[in-house]
This record gives C-alpha cells, structure tokens and sequence, in this order.
C-alpha cells in the first residue's frame, strides 16, 4: 500500500492523551494500574522514582483531570495517602494503550518494510527524508 493509499492523518494517532502521554504520568497511571486497590504516596514515589514534589505535581493533573483518586487518611497514627485509578482513569489509560499499540505496529510495519519501500526510515542514522 502506497502512502497516497491511506487516509489523510492515518498517523496523526488522536488517542495519544498528552495527559497520559508525559512519562511521569505514564509511570504513574502503570503503576496504579498494576495496584486496582491503589498504592500509599510513598511506595507510588518509589515505584515511579519521583521526588515528593514531582509526583504530588503530577497527581495533581491526573486528579484535575478525573484519572486518578487521591484518598487522605491516617495508618499507624501517621497521615497516608492513597492514590487510586478511577473508573474513567482505566477506561482511558486502556483506550491509550490501544493507541499506543497501533503506533508500534505501524513502527513495526514500516521497518519490515524497509527504506526501499518509499517510506521515511525509522533508523535515526540513516539520512532519508
């Protein structure tokens, strides 16, 4: 198939959430996936690898923006926070991943392809346009 044989934005990969898409944002949201009953602050922090100011930053967005649920309480008569995908978080962190898979293979496709095919190379070292 010719690029002239696919629609105008075929790779303009819509799905690709920029608030998702950040890699910190990224990191989290995995993480909170892999954990459906949420993660305390600190192991998030750790799992992450973010500082206690990057990360609060970042739950900030991902809570202003519905994807994550930060519930504040007490363990060990010490203040917890527990952070936790929501319902609309999971449903668009898997529409992202689907996106996310299109473009791997779309990546996969045009290196098979190879730079014979007409198609801009993937190998940064190559000099193709």
């Amino acid at each position: 198939m010719t690029i002239s044989d696919r629609t105008d934005g075929r790779f303009s990969y819509e799905g690709l959430d920029r608030t998702i898409h950040e890699r910190a944002r990224l990191s989290v949201l995995t993480s909170l996936v892999a954990h459906p009953k949420g993660l305390p602050f600190p192991d998030l922090k750790r799992l992450c690898g973010l500082t206690d100011g990057n990360l609060s930053r970042h739950l900030a967005v991902l809570s202003e923006a519905d994807l994550v649920s930060l519930e504040k309480g007490s363990a060990h008569n010490r203040p917890q926070t527990v952070c936790r995908l929501t319902a609309t978080g999971r449903q668009r962190f898997i529409g992202y991943l689907g996106v996310l898979e299109q473009v791997v293979r779309d990546a996969a496709e045009a290196a098979d392809r190879g730079p014979e095919s007409g198609l801009r190379s993937l190998d940064p070292a190559t000099k193709a346009v």
